[in-house]
């Protein structure tokens, strides 16, 4: 859950307010500090919170793909077996092949 605070400081980070509990109702603006609309700091609110999921969303799916080389092994692999491949993306099939065979496993 998004503080009101959080939202208020993403709002205007120089801010200076006192909060009761966690309420857009309680705020108190303090030494000349401008008021933000309730709506304004709601509306950051759920933004703050949904950015919070996509994040999160964002780096699980990130974690379930294997390491790029191991991808690109994958597809070197495929390509290797298949000679329509081989020919349909022939520079770089050649350009790995190059390289593998230059410098072949031990």
């Amino acid at each position: 859950m998004v503080k009101v605070i959080d939202a208020i400081l993403a709002i205007n980070p120089n801010a200076e307010v006192s909060i009761g509990g966690n309420s857009v109702d309680s705020i108190q603006w303090l030494n000349g500090t401008a008021k933000i609309s309730k709506a304004d700091i709601e509306s950051k609110m759920n933004k703050m919170a949904n950015e919070s999921k996509q994040s999160n969303y964002g780096q699980q799916r990130r974690n379930a793909y294997p390491p790029i080389g191991d991808q690109l092994d994958m597809l070197w692999h495929t390509m290797d077996k298949n000679t329509e491949l081989q020919h349909k993306f022939y520079d770089f099939y050649q350009t790995i092949k190059k390289v593998k065979v230059a410098h072949p496993k031990k």
